[in-house]
C-alpha cells in the first residue's frame, strides 16, 4: 500500500458545479466540501459521485499504460461477477463455502498446470498479489531452514540469507528487511540481465534459506534459467552436502510458459523447486487484487505457519498476511480459468507475444534504437538508444510519448549495469495490433524532433518517468 504524506498546501475547498445538485441547482451549494478533513454535513450521492469521478478523469488511461503488468481489461461478465461478490469476505469460509470452494479449485488447477507430483496434495492459497505470495513463500523457506538449524539458530553466527538476482521485484527486498534475512544478490554482467546459476550457487552457504528464480524479469521480460539453477544447486549438494531449495517467482511467466513454452522445464518437475507464486492479476488475466502461492506438498509448508481460527462460525486454516479481503478477484480468477481453458489461455498469451515481437521488430529496424529483448519470452521487451545517438535519451522518449497518452517507463539498470538506461514495453491482453501500430506511428512521428535536439533535455528523470512493476 502506498504511503502518502498529508499535504499542507492547497487548502482551497473543492469546487462544486451548481448542476451537480438535485432539481434545485442551489440545493447542494450551501457549503463547498473541504479536501483534507471530513465535511461537516452529508451531500447527495450523485454529487459525491460526480466530484470523485471528475477528479479521477485526470488519471492516465490504463489501457495505454505500457508500464504495468497488471490486467486492465476483462469481459463485462467477469465485472458483473466481481460486483456480485465484492461484499463477500474471503476469510469467512464458513459463511461463503462456495467462494472457498472456487479458491480450492483454482489451487488444484494451478498445481496441475505446474506439474505438481500429486496435485491433490499440493498446498496453496490465494493472496492479494504476488508480493504477499512471495512473503509467504519466504517465510516458509526461513522456517524450514530454522527448523533444520535449531541447534544454531538463533545465534550470532547463524544469520539466514536468501540468494537472488539483483533484478528481482522489490517485494523480495522488503521480505529480507521485514523478516531479518540477508539479501545476497547476483549482479548483472555484460548482456546478462538476470541471475547466473553458477554465481547463485557460489553465494550459498549453510545459512542460505533458499534461492529465488524469476520466470520473467520485470527489467527486460526474460526468463531466468531455473533448470540450470537447480542443476548448479544439485552439484553444490554433491560437493558440500548443502541442500538449498528453490522458490520460483512466476509473477508473470508462470501464466505464460505453461501455455507457450511447453518444453521449458522450470516448475515442480524439478524436485528442488519447493514453491511457486504467480499474479492472477497479471497474465492470469484478472483485475488487480489476486495472487497465488503453491507448495509442492504439505512438507514444504511448515504446519506451525498455518493458523486455525475459530471465526464466524467455523474452524478455518489460514496462511496469509491479510485477513479480511473481498472474494471478488478469486471468483474472477475461477471464471477466467473456466472461460478460457488451456486452449483459450494459449490463444490469448500467443496473441500478446505476437504483438510484442512485432512491435519490437519495428522498433529494432530503426537506426535510433537497440533492442535488448524481443518479447519472445514474456510479451515484454526492453530497448535503449543506439550507439552514436547523442541528441536524446530514453528519458526524453518516455517524456515525449507521455504527451500522446502513452506511459512507457524509462529506468536505469541495477548493479553492475548502471551505465545502461532502457525503455520497457509490456504487451497485455487488450493491447492489440491496432494499438501497437498507433504506438509505433506516434514514436516515429516524434523522432525527427528528438533528433534535432542539441542534447538530452530531461533534467529531472524521476519526474519524467517511473519504473512500475
Amino acid at each position: 500500500m502506498p504511503l502518502h504524506d498529508v499535504p499542507r498546501r492547497d487548502e482551497r475547498p473543492l469546487s462544486v458545479n451548481p448542476f451537480l445538485g438535485p432539481a434545485n441547482p442551489l440545493g447542494d451549494m450551501t457549503e463547498a466540501p473541504p479536501k483534507h478533513r471530513l465535511p461537516d454535513a452529508p451531500m447527495a450521492p450523485a454529487t459525491a459521485y460526480q466530484l470523485v469521478h471528475d477528479e479521477l478523469m485526470l488519471d492516465g488511461n490504463a489501457r495505454l499504460n505500457l508500464a504495468t503488468f497488471v490486467t486492465t481489461w476483462m469481459e463485462p461478465e467477469a465485472g458483473l461477477l466481481m460486483a456480485e461478490c465484492r461484499d463477500k469476505n474471503m476469510i469467512d469460509k464458513d459463511e461463503y463455502p462456495r467462494t472457498a470452494e472456487l479458491e480450492r479449485r483454482c489451487v488444484s488447477m494451478l498445481a496441475d498446470l505446474w506439474h505438481a507430483p500429486d496435485p491433490s496434495v499440493a498446498v496453496g492459497c490465494s493472496t492479494t498479489g504476488s508480493s504477499e505470495a512471495c512473503m509467504l513463500a519466504g517465510m516458509a523457506l526461513k522456517r524450514r531452514w530454522a527448523r533444520r538449524n535449531g541447534d544454531r539458530y538463533p545465534s550470532r553466527d547463524a544469520r539466514p540469507n536468501l540468494v537472488m538476482g539483483v533484478n528481482v521485484q522489490v517485494c523480495w527486498e522488503k521480505f529480507c528487511t521485514f523478516w531479518e534475512v540477508e539479501a545476497r544478490q547476483v549482479p548483472m554482467e555484460g548482456d546478462r540481465f538476470h541471475l547466473d546459476a553458477r554465481a547463485a550457487a557460489a553465494m550459498c552457504d549453510e545459512n542460505t534459506i533458499g534461492v529465488v528464480g524469476v520466470m520473467g524479469s520485470t527489467f527486460d521480460g526474460s526468463y531466468e534459467p531455473v533448470a540450470d539453477l537447480c542443476a548448479a544447486l544439485d552439484g553444490l549438494q554433491e560437493r558440500t552436502g548443502l541442500d538449498v531449495p528453490v522458490h520460483v517467482d512466476g509473477a508473470s511467466g508462470a501464466m505464460i510458459a505453461p501455455f507457450l513454452d511447453d518444453d521449458l522445464v522450470w516448475d515442480f518437475r524439478l524436485p528442488r523447486v519447493t514453491s511457486i507464486n504467480t499474479s492472477g492479476h497479471k497474465y492470469g488475466l484478472v483485475y488487480p487484487g489476486v495472487g497465488w502461492a503453491l507448495w509442492r506438498d504439505a512438507d514444504a509448508l511448515p504446519e506451525e505457519l498455518v493458523f486455525r481460527v475459530n471465526y464466524l462460525g467455523g474452524d478455518m486454516p489460514t496462511f496469509a498476511l491479510n485477513f479480511s479481503r473481498p472474494g471478488a478477484q478469486v471468483v474472477a480468477q475461477y471464471y477466467t480459468f473456466l472461460r478460457l481453458g488451456r486452449d483459450g489461455y494459449r490463444a490469448v498469451q500467443q496473441a500478446a507475444r505476437d504483438v510484442a515481437r512485432g512491435l519490437a521488430g519495428r522498433i529494432g529496424e530503426t537506426d535510433d534504437f537497440r533492442l535488448l529483448t524481443r518479447g519472445d519470452e514474456l510479451p515484454v521487451f526492453a530497448f535503449t538508444t543506439a550507439p552514436g545517438v547523442t541528441a536524446f535519451d530514453v528519458f526524453d522518449v518516455s517524456r515525449r510519448m507521455r504527451e500522446n497518452g502513452w506511459l512507457v517507463p524509462a529506468y536505469t539498470f541495477p548493479a553492475n549495469r548502471q551505465d545502461l538506461s532502457v525503455l520497457r514495453v509490456v504487451c497485455r491482453n487488450g493491447f492489440s495490433e491496432d494499438l501497437a501500430d498507433l504506438f509505433a506511428e506516434d514514436l516515429t512521428r516524434l523522432l525527427p524532433d528528438l533528433r534535432r535536439q542539441p542534447r538530452p533535455l530531461t533534467e529531472d528523470r524521476n519526474a519524467a518517468t517511473g519504473f512500475h512493476h
